[in-house]
């Protein structure tokens, strides 16, 4: 979230003159400004004893970090596709649909690719997933990294509309009489996926938020 200037020169100026943080930020939540940019405004200065504020560092974007954001979230798509495309064709397979032509060369085709994706892709997924989050442990400051907030938030935002299509699929099935074992487990495949995923990042958010307002 982008502060407004005004508003951190006001909370400098304030802790300059020596003024309890709990007062600075009750006058600006009285003045109408919105309580998450006070926060922003105030955590954007260390508590620790000196003459004058002391600015925290601020995130800054690396092509690098962009690079391996980008890299990461795409394997988490291709994985988590691939992974449903891989449940698909063994449930296919389990329950195969007498109305439809044999498709035994597409099914094992399929398979292979679903496999040799997620060997490749999910791999590349953990290694970054645990490379980037020892980088934030040892530095904090990356957490508010703005390509990994992007990335999350869209992630969740694909996420929730394949849960809330899905569920619609599954209710639209269910009062056309329609509802089948094959067409309820892929139903449940791809809610699983999505919400395990979904479930995962806002979790992080949630955790991130509630460090920042402790």
């Amino acid at each position: 979230m982008a502060i407004n200037e005004e508003l951190l020169n006001f909370v400098r100026d304030a802790l300059a003159r020596g003024l309890p943080r709990v007062q600075i930020e009750d006058a600006l939540l009285k003045a109408g400004w919105d309580s998450a940019q006070v926060k922003s405004a105030m955590t954007a200065y260390a508590e620790i004893p000196f003459p004058i504020p002391v600015p925290r560092p601020k995130p800054y974007l690396s092509a690098r970090e962009a690079f391996m954001y980008l890299v990461l979230f795409t394997t988490l798509y291709i994985s988590a596709f691939n992974l449903g495309s891989l449940i698909f064709q063994f449930i296919e397979r389990a329950f195969p649909d007498s109305a439809a032509s044999s498709g035994y060369n597409y099914t094992r085709e399929a398979i292979r690719w679903a496999v040799s994706s997620l060997i490749i892709a999910f791999p590349v997924f953990l290694y970054l997933s645990r490379l980037l989050s020892g980088a934030v442990r040892r530095d904090p400051v990356k957490r508010a990294s703005k390509v990994r907030k992007w990335l999350t938030y869209i992630t969740l935002f694909i996420t929730a509309g394949v849960i809330i299509g899905d569920l619609t699929a599954l209710i639209y099935n269910f009062l056309g009489g329609e509802m089948t074992a094959r067409f309820f487990l892929k139903v449940l495949t791809v809610g699983g996926i999505a919400g395990a995923v979904f479930g995962y990042y806002l979790r992080d958010m949630r955790a991130e938020e509630a460090e920042i307002k402790s």
